[in-house]
């Protein structure tokens, strides 16, 4: 699989673990950036360069970090075709692919630690969405029909 990891200067060690993490489990990594630490940059435009990557291709799926991993998921749940979930525990991590189809794991680099981020980023990489369960593709579905939504 094909993963497109991406960071603000908050995410930018963790990032750059996980991709040595993530090459070495037998994966392709797209190193979207940041290229340091003390760059300073905003998760927002994080957020757009790795999505932009999943939507055309250049990965299957993306991990996004910022210092908590919040910010990261609020701006990359803004993209049409993102579904992206800040994940502490391996649970919600394979689970947000198996049943609600995310395809952008966010993470907190001021918040987990190596080995927890090595943990949640093998239960996201080895689950696939389940759309064989009816429910899962019912509900997903209406996700779909809520994102076509326009408001306003």
């Amino acid at each position: 699989m094909r993963i497109a990891l991406a960071s603000d200067h908050a995410g930018y060690d963790l990032k750059q673990h996980l991709l040595k993490y993530v090459a070495d489990s037998g994966h392709e990594t797209v190193d979207l950036g940041v290229d340091s630490a003390e760059t300073l940059t905003d998760y927002s435009d994080a957020a757009q360069t790795m999505s932009a990557a999943v939507l055309d291709g250049r990965a299957e799926r993306g991990i996004l970090i910022c210092g908590s991993g919040v910010g990261a998921s609020i701006a990359a749940n803004k993209i049409k075709g993102i579904y992206a979930a800040i994940c502490h525990d391996t649970y919600s991590a394979a689970q947000g692919v198996e049943h609600d189809n995310m395809n952008v794991l966010c993470l907190g680099g001021r918040i987990i630690g190596v080995s927890t981020a090595e943990q949640l980023t093998s239960a996201f990489v080895g689950a696939r969405f389940r759309s064989e369960v009816d429910r899962y593709q019912r509900r997903f579905d209406k996700v779909l029909k809520i994102e076509g939504k326009t408001h306003g």
